[in-house]
Order: C-alpha cells, then structure tokens, then sequence
C-alpha cells in the first residue's frame, strides 16, 4: 500500500513540474500563435482521473520542435537537438498535428501516459531532419548568393517555419539582375529540394503565424510560381480561412500580394473578404502606407460606400502625409477608380513645393493617374513641366518624349517644353526611331504647336526621320503619321505616295480600326483638295462615307442670335462639303458692318461683296488646357473653313451656358462686329514662321 503511494505522490510530482516548467518558462515557439493566458487555478487531484481533458484544456501552447528532457533532479528543461533520449511533445499538445516527414512516428495519448516517468525510448529520438533554432531569413539572405544556396540549406537541415526560405530566396532574387534572375529561377525550380520545401510549406499554412503565412504567400508570387499551382492555391485558401487573424501589417502584405495576382475563384473571394475585413478595421489603420496598399486592392468594383471611407480615412491622415505619401495617393485611387478632388488638390499642392529631385517614374505614374481620373490641375502640370523644362539637360529625350505623350492626353500644352524638345530634334536626329517619330508627330499636331523660329526645318526633319523606316512601317502606323503631317500642313512626297497605294488602301479599309481609318483618309483627302499641295492625286479607291457627325442643339447661341439679328438672318446646322458641318452662317458686307437678309443675298451682284461668316459653337476639349489654343482637328477645320471663304467665330460652349442672355448678346455684338480676326498663329501653323 505504501508503495502505491509513493508511486501515486512520485506521478503527481513528475506532472507538476511539467506544467509548472511550461508555466515559468512562458514558451513562444517561432511560427505559433502565441500563449493568450497564463494558466493558473492548478488542481493536482483531478490530474490521473481525466488527464487527456485537463491537457486539452489547460495547455493550450502549440510547441514546435520543442523538447523536453530529463536533466537531474524533478525539473524539465527546453532544449535543442541533443544526443540524450528526448520527447517531441508538440504531437500532444498542438491541437493539429504537424508531421515534417513521414518516416517520423507518433506517440499515443496512452502510450505517453503509460511511460510519462520513464525515459522515453529510441523511437523518439529528434533526427537531423529538423533544428529547434529557426532559421532567419534575413542572414539566411546574406550568407547565400543565389536561389540554389538556399535550397541546400534547407536540405540539409530544414527548420521551420518554410516561409523564411522562401522570404531569403525572394530577397536575393530582388539583388540580380533580370536575366539572372530568370536563370535561378529555372535552376530554382529544378533543384531536388524545391518540391520538398514546397510540401513542407503547405504542410504548416494552417499552423504558422498569419504574418509568416502572407509572407510566404508574398515571396511564392514574386518569385514567379505559376498561380494556379497547388501551393500557391493551398496558400489562398487557407489565407482565406485565417484572415480574421490579419492585423494592420499582415492588411499590408495581403492588398500588396492580392494587387500582383491574376484575377481567379480563390483570387477574387480572398478580395471580396479583404474588403470586409478593411470595413470593419479602417479606422484602426494607422499607417498612411497601409491604408494606401489596401485603397490598391480593393479593385474598381469595391462598394462606393467603402471608397467613401477610405477617402475620409485619407482626409483626416492629411497633415501625417510626407511627400512620398502624396505621390502615392494619386496610384492608390487612380487604382480604385475614385476621384477624390479635395484629396488631390492637396497632395497636387505637396508635389509643386517639392518638385525638384522627383525621380521620372514618379512624374509618370502622377500624370498616368489624372489621365486616368480625368482630373485637370493645370498648377500641377505647369509645375511638372516647369521643373523638366529647367532641368532640361539631365533628361534623356525618351523620357521628356513620355510625358509629353501624357501631356497630349490631358491636353496640357508647355511652349517652353515643347520648343526645347523640338530643337533638340533638330539638333540631334539621330535619336529618332519609327515610334518616337510617329509620337512626336501625333503630339505637336494634336497640340497644334511648332516652334515660332524653325518649323519647317522641324518637319523636314521629320519627313526625312519617317522616310527612312517606309521599308517596313505598318499601314496604321503610316497612316497615323501622314495624317498628323496633313494637321500641320505639311505634305512629304514618299509616304503619301507609299500610302496612296491601292494595297496599302484596301489594307486600312478591312483591318483595325476600319472606323477610324476611315476618318484619317478622308482627312487627307480635303487636305489634298484645300490645302496648298505641291501636287495634288486623288484617292482612286472609293471610301466610304465617314460617321455623320451629331448635331448638338445649342438654343442658347440661336435664341441670342434671334434677339441680335432676328429671324431670317441666319441659317442653323449647314452641311459644308467634305463633310464639314458648322453650327450658324450669316452673310456681311465685305465691311462687316452690316448683316444681310437671306432673301436679299441673291440681289448681290458679285460674291466679292459678300463676306460669309460661320459660327463654331466649341466645347472645352477642343482647345489645350485652360486657354483658346485650339487644338489639331479645330486648327485644320478652321484653315479649311477660310479657303472656302468663311469668317470664322468661336463660340465657347462653356462661357456660353454661365452667361444671362443679355450678357450672350452683347458677347455675340462684339465678336460679330469685330473686325479683328482670329489670331493666326492659333489657327495655321505655317503662317507663325
């Protein structure tokens, strides 16, 4: 009996100082989630009568490599890889089971109870398949050079967690070089032990930290592992299960990993839960780095109600922003497709004050951003040309022709700028290929611009630059080009002769943009007809009719006309040859002081004594931004109207629709009985030299 005692007290001491050692040494195995209480209330009476339950319910640690061994003495000590007999303790007390090989067994709650006292036997004994000390990422990155180095380490000895190789083969790879790059990454894939790790890195997705598990997943896209792989799917879905565990920084991985995948099933759920998960926490954000990362994922289809929070997010982390946070605010809603003016006012006004040393990508990714939200701030664009217009020299003329190209699309015209690169070309043409001459020619014909002092050694230049790539230019590419030179006209013999050919025509009318094409032929065509050619050739292939241009109603501008010259006095929606509309015509005496009847035109003895006048009714986009250059198409429609003896009035839709009516009168008297006409270096490009 006092032998069974002396057993009954020995157990129970043997299974305290367990505890007790776990309870004072506070564990936090690398990759777990950590202890979220700290055990108390110990009752060593129910321990022997339901040992399984109280283990379960008290211990709630999920060890990882973590060993126990016997070390003198009733205490228990945690240790590494060592020679003595040791228990792996984490298959009793991680809730799900992790095995790292299969060659590894596994002890029975029963079996564990059984021989608790007793040494454990060789069947436990820790192999050199895996370390207790986790490898870091970080020196793992230094010590090795490439992909393969890593690998072989992981071999040899492989700890846990995975993701920290695959996080070291990610840093490494961002150091090389792109073709390296591509070179380790086939001898990556190919190497014997990456299907391993890879195994090894699903196997623990559902028991790693969330931060380990978005890193892994983050290090497995850039590292260009083909999505839909097993791994990387594996990884979705349990990100998918686990994202209530994200905090602010593992939001961060997740929107910036999401914003690099293809769209696909686990893809778009895995967004669709980041977008609730952001709902509820955007007010807990407090980085403006993470809130912008997140703004980029959420996608353009995110709810309006959630773009709304994050932009008052945005509002209210104003006066936190650095530079570096302005410029990215215009991506990040540019990205969510949300235009957010009083935002961008605000970060337009950070840019402009420290413009100077703004590296060219971002410049680029700013003016990407307001084409794509169609937002205007001409301070912003003055500010930006301004500041490359100075620097001029330190630009490679590649670059300076990309935002100039962005600059067209906003319809943003800088003389200063555009006179800089023009006689940069001048000066040095060689710098000229196929697609930079047809982008060069398409933004000083859209912008209607040539430099004041040399533009026709410009489009000689030009002609010359296109000449040369005839050989193998393509039909729209030649087409593009001849049309911008008919904008500025100018017509080079060799392309419009390349392009007058019967095949190059049959091309362009059944391939691409039949539509447009159309458009462009036409184009040329008046310009051959109206404009000073050196030679004149028809188009002998017929074409079809172009688009019938909308009629815009413009009420307004007829009723002032009614109240200024009264009925009978003007004609509305004429129909001019070559498929030339124009809004209202009235006719003049020569002096343009009197407007004649229509029905008293037909009394006038001589054409030559009757001026005709046309009235444009313009929108907004058909000038350059914020002022009355009219831009390519207005500027050719306006030299052609005059060739076939019109007098040309602007009127200005914008301005129209602020005006009370007897303010639009009056404006209509004075352009009307105006005898100065429109400024010519607006409206001809030839006539400014």
């Amino acid at each position: 009996m006092n032998n069974r005692a002396g057993s009954f007290l020995w157990n129970l001491r043997q299974c305290s100082s367990l505890v007790l050692t776990s309870r004072a040494v506070r564990l936090y195995p690398v990759g777990f989630c950590r202890p979220k209480s700290v055990y108390s209330n110990w009752n060593p009476r129910n321990l022997l009568n339901n040992f399984d339950n109280r283990m379960q319910s008290y211990i709630r640690y999920r060890f990882q490599d973590a060993l126990i061994s016997k070390s003198g003495g009733n205490h228990f000590q945690t240790k590494g890889i060592s020679t003595q007999t040791v228990l792996p303790v984490y298959t009793l007390l991680c809730p799900r089971r992790l095995s790292f090989d299969s060659k590894q067994s596994h002890v029975s709650d029963n079996g564990l109870k059984k021989n608790f006292h007793h040494e454990a036997s060789n069947d436990y004994v820790l192999t050199k398949e895996t370390k207790s000390t986790p490898v870091n990422y970080r020196k793992l990155s230094q010590e090795c050079n490439s992909l393969s180095d890593v690998l072989d380490t992981f071999s040899k000895a492989p700890t846990f967690p995975s993701s920290n190789y695959f996080s070291a083969m990610w840093t490494i790879a961002k150091r090389m070089s792109v073709d390296q790059r591509r070179f380790e990454k086939q001898l990556m894939f190919n190497h014997p032990a990456f299907t391993q790790l890879c195994e090894q890195m699903m196997r623990e997705a559902k028991v790693v930290h969330c931060d380990h598990l978005l890193f892994s997943l983050h290090a497995v896209v850039k590292l260009g592992i083909p999505q839909n792989t097993l791994l990387v799917q594996t990884l979705l879905r349990v990100v998918q299960e686990r994202i209530n565990e994200c905090d602010e920084k593992c939001l961060s991985v997740l929107s910036t990993v999401l914003e690099a995948m293809e769209p696909c099933k686990n893809v778009d759920v895995l967004r669709a839960g980041l977008r609730i998960i952001v709902d509820q926490q955007i007010w807990k954000i407090e980085h403006v780095f993470t809130l912008q990362t997140v703004m980029k994922c959420i996608g353009k289809d995110a709810p309006i109600a959630l773009k709304k929070k994050l932009e008052m997010k945005a509002l209210r982390e104003l006066d936190r922003f650095s530079l570096l946070n302005s410029q990215r605010m215009f991506g990040a809603l540019a990205t969510m497709n949300h235009r957010s003016v009083t935002l961008l006012n605000e970060c337009s006004k950070v840019i402009i004050g420290n413009i100077h040393g703004c590296p060219f990508k971002i410049l680029i990714n700013i003016l990407q951003s307001c084409k794509d939200l169609q937002y205007r701030n001409l301070d912003l664009f003055k500010g930006i040309a301004d500041y490359v217009a100075t620097t001029f020299d330190i630009w490679k003329l590649k670059q300076v022709l990309f935002l100039l190209i962005l600059f067209e699309n906003l319809g943003f015209r800088h003389s200063g700028l555009m006179d800089l690169f023009m006689k940069k070309v001048v000066d040095e043409p060689g710098f000229l290929n196929m697609k930079s001459t047809v982008s060069i020619l398409h933004v000083y014909s859209s912008l209607n611009h040539l430099h004041e002092c040399q533009p026709q050694e410009f489009l000689e230049v030009m002609a010359s630059a296109l000449t040369g790539y005839l050989h193998h230019i393509s039909s729209e590419n030649l087409l593009n080009a001849v049309c911008s030179f008919c904008l500025m006209n100018h017509f080079p013999l060799a392309p419009i002769n390349q392009l007058l050919q019967k095949d190059i025509i049959n091309e362009l009318l059944i391939s691409g943009d039949m539509e447009r094409n159309v458009h462009k032929l036409h184009i040329l065509t008046t310009c051959l007809k109206l404009d000073d050619v050196p030679y004149r050739k028809a188009i002998d292939l017929p074409l079809p009719l172009p688009p019938s241009t909308p009629l815009h109603p413009n009420a307004k501008v007829a009723e002032a006309l009614r109240s200024l010259l009264g009925e009978g006095y003007f004609s509305e929606n004429v129909q001019l040859p070559h498929n030339y509309h124009i809004d209202f015509e009235f006719k003049m005496d020569t002096n343009r002081s009197q407007v004649l009847p229509l029905s008293d035109v037909d009394v006038v003895t001589s054409a030559s004594d009757i001026q005709r006048i046309a009235i444009l009714c313009v929108p907004r986009s058909n000038y350059c931004l914020d002022s009355n250059h009219p831009r390519g198409f207005l500027a050719m429609k306006m030299r052609h109207l005059k060739v076939m003896g019109f007098h040309v009035i602007l009127v200005n839709n914008w301005k129209m629709e602020k005006l009370e009516m007897k303010d639009a009168v009056a404006y209509l008297k004075s352009e009307i009985y105006s005898s100065e006409d429109p400024p010519a270096s607006d409206v001809d490009f030839q006539s400014t030299c």
